[in-house]
């Protein structure tokens, strides 16, 4: 009898979809469980004790939560497939620097423009970050974070890739352009259109809808 690996999801999720990517880099066969956020289950509530959110995955009954770490475990336990983290430790260092930066720096920063309604302020200091992101592309000169091929800072990036184009038609509020962010852009498209991330993303319309409704424009 095979792993049993289940994932406590909410479809909307991009600390969910990162999971997925994960877990479709290796090839790995799960079942995922949609979770209602404002009614949590009593499952959700027992495997992840602490935050109470998804993604949880749950491999032979033992839970593993948040993002990052349950990314590490995919990569330590299934060793076949396309690797998350780089072998060379001063790289596999550095991938888990940039994913740090990204969730509790740019993540952050992003989040505050579309809470503050697009304030100046908020709009000038997210876009220092992602300047930061943008300098980090333009001296890697690849296709990726991880250079011909995605890796753990992609993965943690996948936000910045797809949702803000979605919440942004939704709310009217534009600051990751183009002519801002060319680097930014190109590898956005670049990595949505990588196969294993394609399948991983939740449909456009559905985040469309919900974020129309969340701003009051549905």
């Amino acid at each position: 009898m095979g792993d049993q690996i289940k994932l406590y999801v909410d479809g909307r999720s991009p600390y969910v979809c990162r999971v997925q990517i994960g877990l479709n880099m290796k090839g790995i066969k799960y079942e995922m469980l949609e979770e209602d956020l404002s009614n949590k289950s009593t499952d959700l509530l027992k495997y992840n004790p602490v935050y109470t959110k998804v993604p949880v995955l749950l491999h032979n009954g033992k839970p593993i939560s948040e993002s990052r770490v349950i990314l590490e475990y995919i990569d330590d336990v299934w060793k076949l497939g396309v690797p998350i983290l780089p072998k060379d430790p001063y790289e596999k260092a550095d991938a888990r620097f940039w994913a740090k930066f990204i969730d509790d720096t740019c993540l952050i920063a992003i989040y505050n423009v579309y809470r503050s309604k697009g304030d100046e302020q908020a709009i000038a200091e997210a876009c220092d970050k992602l300047q930061i992101l943008e300098n980090k592309l333009a001296v890697k000169g690849k296709k990726f974070f991880g250079g011909d091929n995605i890796n753990l800072v992609d993965i943690a990036a996948v936000f910045i890739a797809y949702w803000p184009e979605i919440i942004e038609e939704a709310n009217g509020i534009r600051f990751i352009t183009k002519d801002k962010f060319p680097k930014i852009i190109e590898w956005a498209h670049n990595l949505i259109n990588c196969q294993v991330v394609k399948e991983s993303l939740p449909p456009r319309s559905h985040l469309l809808a919900f974020f129309l409704k969340r701003y009051g424009k549905a």
